[in-house]
């Protein structure tokens, strides 16, 4: 696979992500007391919303670390892990473009 079509599956991947962040930037809003729902439900709304709070950290982690990726493809830093400077393997580039790390190191 060539640099272009991995630099597009970069780019895919941020925007898939960024839709996310939208979607759970949504799902974090503020829940009003006036709402007519029952105890439980509002317990089940307040639960959800911890959830969404926490994929949402997730998502907006994931976008920095594609958008740290994006800005080196094409360089000689491209691809390599962080931690013991070896090449991370093109199949985890392409499951896990976010990735900085090799598998050996991010365990």
């Amino acid at each position: 696979m060539d640099l272009e079509n991995i630099k597009q599956t970069i780019l895919d991947e941020i925007s898939k992500t960024e839709k996310l962040i939208v979607d759970y930037k949504q799902a974090t809003k503020p829940i009003a007391p006036d709402v007519a729902i029952g105890r439980i439900s509002r317990m089940d709304a307040i639960n959800n919303k911890s959830v969404a709070l926490a994929s949402l950290q997730q998502a907006e982690n994931k976008l920095r670390n594609l958008q740290r990726v994006i800005e080196k493809a094409g360089s000689k830093d491209f691809g390599i892990c962080l931690k013991c400077q070896k090449p991370i393997p093109l199949a985890r580039i392409l499951i896990r473009p976010e990735s900085l790390y090799c598998v050996n190191c991010a365990s």
